[in-house]
């Protein structure tokens, strides 16, 4: 028959003590792959980041949740089983390569500060999944308010290459449903960049000079803008590319321009359809962003925004098509409810098909939103 003594008080401290190690280890490794999948950017919203009636644009709004995408995916991308890259290893930064639906679920004012979280939800072997919300706190009352959702594809490319394409850390999932839900949603976003490449080459003509400007109001050329961009050291990355959020940013300035011309009122926009960037554009170029509206219904507005870069050096690079995107507009009164928009008069087969198909998204998009309600209740 086997005896056992009981453990003396200073043996039970002992084991304790050796628990207690052994658990805060593994928080502080739950921590660390908490913060690899996670980042957080907070700003105080300022005059200079709004419109004449205090909406913060929505182009700033776009460009903290692609700062906020940057930071956690390339921080992701240069760690593996949570720690650091050695200097061996081949360091890479996140790239923006689509924007999946953005909605702008309310807007955000003057003096509040936006709280933006990214979490990495998916990774493939070269791409991952960004998801990002957007709070808007009234510091004032301490009220906060949900502003935007987001969703974000990015690659890593290596500093020595840009061209070359690192592999991503794999995460953890909560459940197996989760990942093939992600796993969907890559091969969603896969084809719908494939179906794309097959329009991005279209050719838009330039806004009409001010003496050839079509004199009637609510048409496509009469509210067309277009905005020229050189590309400078700070809108560029460490590989002096473009950052996506510099990018965004000019499209959404342009597409408010569009809608204000069409409307003539106070306007916001209430979301993005997927941006794809298509091709990088470099520190030194010269970017022309180009809007048009392509379908309005009684309260909204679509527009295509189309950004096409050249170089200013080397003529014989040619103009080429670097992003496309989908804005919706909305049109305010002066207590920021809704107003009835214009109808857009259409001219010629072209813009007739244009219409036709942003009606097209326009039903799916409302559809979805319906489905999402009732499933919330």
């Amino acid at each position: 028959m086997r005896c056992f003594r009981p453990r003396s008080s200073k043996a039970v401290d002992e084991v304790d003590k050796t628990k207690a190690v052994v658990e805060n280890h593994q928080a502080s490794q739950s921590r660390q792959v908490s913060r690899d999948v996670r980042a957080d950017v907070s700003r105080l919203m300022r005059p200079d980041d709004a419109n004449i009636v205090g909406n913060v644009h929505g182009g700033i709004i776009l460009k903290m949740i692609e700062e906020a995408g940057c930071i956690v995916g390339t921080r992701h991308c240069n760690t593996q089983n949570g720690m650091s890259c050695t200097p061996l290893q081949d360091r890479c930064l996140a790239a923006l390569v689509r924007v999946e639906k953005t909605e702008f679920l309310c807007p955000v004012f003057i003096g509040e500060v936006a709280h933006v979280t990214a979490d990495i939800t998916y990774t493939s072997k070269h791409s991952l999944e960004v998801q990002v919300k957007v709070m808007a706190e009234n510091i004032l009352t301490g009220a906060k308010k949900l502003a935007n959702k987001a969703a974000l594809w990015y690659v890593p490319c290596s500093l020595k290459n840009v061209e070359k394409i690192t592999e991503v850390p794999p995460i953890k999932y909560a459940s197996e449903e989760k990942e093939e839900e992600g796993r969907k949603r890559y091969e969603a976003q896969k084809m719908e960049r494939l179906e794309t490449k097959a329009r991005i080459e279209e050719v838009v003509p330039p806004p009409p000079s001010p003496e050839d400007a079509p004199k009637e109001q609510h048409t496509v050329g009469f509210s067309q803008s277009s905005l020229i961009h050189l590309v400078g050291p700070s809108d560029c990355t460490l590989h002096d590319y473009v950052h996506g959020g510099v990018t965004m940013k000019l499209m959404d300035e342009v597409a408010g321009i569009v809608a204000a011309r069409h409307c003539n009122t106070n306007i916001v926009t209430a979301s993005v359809d997927a941006i794809n960037f298509h091709r990088k554009i470099k520190k030194g170029c010269v970017v022309t962003v180009t809007g048009r509206l392509t379908f309005v219904s009684n309260k909204s507005m679509e527009i295509e925004v189309l950004v096409d870069a050249s170089s200013l050096v080397q003529e014989d690079k040619g103009k080429y098509r670097a992003v496309s995107a989908f804005f919706t507009f909305i049109s305010l009164d002066k207590e920021n409810k809704p107003l009835p928009v214009p109808p857009l008069k259409i001219d010629g087969e072209e813009e007739q098909r244009r219409f036709e198909e942003g009606k097209a998204r326009y039903l799916q998009s409302k559809a979805k939103r319906l489905a999402d309600k009732e499933r919330q209740q």
